[in-house]
């Protein structure tokens, strides 16, 4: 194992995994995200995650953002659907400004109205800034068809009405109710004496009271494949194609996740981007993408071209499915796969805010953190019946949700 754990009896946990650097990166994850919020309360997670940066009991607005960039530090956050995330880079003389940060910004922010109003409106212009672009509003719209009527299909930042409508006793309740301390890492990556750090840790984390709220979320339901196309005031066409996917915890996990780099993942040489971009020139973005959650997950294509050379797309498209389907991975063909797939899990090392962000995220799942030699392994247990069997089930065309935003007769006509 080449990390260590510690945890407080509150629950809250410090992952440190040693580098010989002179540069650390630190996160506090969450496990609370969009899923968790009560109808009506779409974006609440991610207007938390804003305001948490505006004000806390001892520190202004301008106190918590200097607070590192004076030492040339980074400080940032995230939502996801399941998860918030702040994150930081530092010199390593710094770690305890950092972690004590986190500490400040989680535990004791206390949403002013007037920053309640002001963040209001810079979240306002952040749903039109993504309206405007259709290759991100096609990925919320397709998976609100994937999940329609439940939490995952939400979009993460909420829409115009219900963002208006949130209260402060609204984000007091979130906070009451999926603020676990028991499901939330501290993350370092560095350079530090183990025990040292947990003497730091200690001192700023132990005083938090436990909240050992049960984290309950709603399953999701049958699943109906749709077809659906929308005209928008666009030039081109952009198309999703996808289906439910395998949780965190399937078997198939590993399976999915390098067939996924086989079809559509990162990289020049994927089958998609082989056949639609550079032997039939009809695409700039071809790509798909698999993300896991807790009790289900999503597999898409994404695609974006002209109007007139949509239809070949989606054929092509269809058509390297179907051959996954029906022909099974050769030896060489699963080697090479693996040998890439390997790859790039090894390149993602080197990104270090990342690395940390998901071994801390591995503890919060799983219990655990990968090594890179455990996780080669079940990549390298995959085998060419696996994939035709994760092929067939989730390429299955009986199964797969497509979504298509098209131009409007105004714009064709303009063309």
């Amino acid at each position: 194992m080449d990390y260590q754990v510690f945890s407080l009896p509150n629950g809250i946990r410090l992952l440190h995994k040693s580098t010989p650097s002179l540069l650390s990166h630190a996160c506090i994850i969450i496990n609370a995200g969009s899923r968790d919020e009560k109808a009506g309360k779409d974006g609440l997670a991610h207007f938390i995650e804003h305001l948490l940066f505006k004000k806390t009991e001892k520190r202004s607005t301008n106190q918590i953002l200097n607070r590192l960039e004076l030492v040339g530090g980074d400080l940032n956050a995230y939502t996801t659907k399941e998860y918030t995330c702040i994150h930081a880079s530092f010199l390593n003389a710094y770690l305890e400004r950092a972690i004590e940060l986190f500490q400040d910004l989680v535990f004791h922010s206390v949403f002013p109205e007037e920053e309640l109003v002001k963040e209001k409106s810079v979240i306002l212009d952040e749903i039109a800034s993504y309206q405007d672009q259709p290759e991100e509003a096609i990925q919320d719209d397709f998976e609100d068809l994937l999940f329609a009527g439940h939490a995952l299909g939400r979009n993460i930042l909420g829409t115009s009405e219900t963002v208006k409508n949130l209260q402060r006793p609204d984000i007091l309740n979130f906070i009451e109710s999926n603020y676990n301390t028991h499901e939330i890492v501290v993350g370092v990556l560095g350079n530090y004496d183990f025990k040292k750090l947990c003497k730091v840790f200690t001192k700023l984390y132990s005083h938090i009271p436990e909240n050992k709220v049960s984290l309950t979320r709603a399953p999701v339901a049958g699943y109906q494949p749709q077809l659906q196309r929308l005209e928008k005031t666009i030039t081109q066409t952009h198309c999703i194609i996808g289906n439910q996917a395998y949780s965190i915890h399937h078997k198939n996990k590993t399976g999915l996740l390098l067939l996924n780099n086989l079809l559509g993942g990162t990289g020049m040489s994927s089958r998609l981007n082989l056949q639609i971009r550079e032997k039939h020139g009809i695409a700039y973005t071809i790509e798909s993408n698999y993300t896991a959650f807790t009790d289900t997950g999503i597999f898409s294509i994404y695609f974006g071209t002209d109007a007139e050379k949509s239809k070949k797309a989606h054929a092509l498209v269809m058509k390297e499915l179907k051959k996954l389907r029906e022909n099974k991975l050769s030896a060489v063909a699963l080697h090479q796969a693996k040998q890439k797939f390997t790859g790039l899990i090894a390149l993602g090392e080197e990104n270090r805010i990342g690395l940390i962000i998901s071994m801390s995220k591995s503890l919060t799942d799983y219990g655990k953190a990968d090594t890179l030699e455990e996780i080669y392994a079940k990549v390298n247990a995959v085998t060419s019946d696996q994939v035709l069997e994760i092929a067939n089930e989730i390429f299955d065309p009986s199964k797969l949700t497509t979504l298509v935003f098209e131009p409007s007769d105004e714009m064709a006509l303009q063309e």
